[in-house]
């Protein structure tokens, strides 16, 4: 059986692809002063983590990859600590914790995409 065709047949992708798309409308309610400060800093790491891994996927040594997804990781920490911030200032009161899942969601997913890499 032969490996993913796409970085879209990833299931790390399809998560990240959640999570963007959560990280917009969990934004969506922040306070209108926030337009240019959370909400577009949310908005772009979480575009961050979805465009690396789809680049990383692209690439043809398994290193470049790998290294990709370790920015992936990157933006995804850096979207943790807005989220965390963002539920201290109880924006998108009822919602942030299903941010938060599904921030830990792909977390998990990179760090196993990373190790499996590494082990080839």
């Amino acid at each position: 059986m032969r490996g993913p065709l796409t970085h879209k047949d990833l299931d790390v992708w399809k998560r990240a692809l959640c999570l963007a798309e959560l990280t917009y409308r969990v934004s969506r309610s922040f306070p209108s002063e926030e337009r240019f400060g959370l909400t577009i800093q949310m908005r772009r790491a979480s575009v961050s983590i979805l465009r690396n891994i789809s680049e990383g996927a692209a690439r043809r040594a398994r290193a470049e990859y790998v290294h990709f997804l370790h920015i992936a990781r990157g933006s995804l920490a850096e979207l943790d600590a807005q989220s965390s911030l963002a539920a201290r200032l109880n924006f998108g009161a009822g919602v942030m914790h299903g941010l938060q899942e599904e921030i830990d969601r792909v977390g998990k997913l990179l760090g196993a995409q990373i190790s499996a890499l590494k082990r080839e």
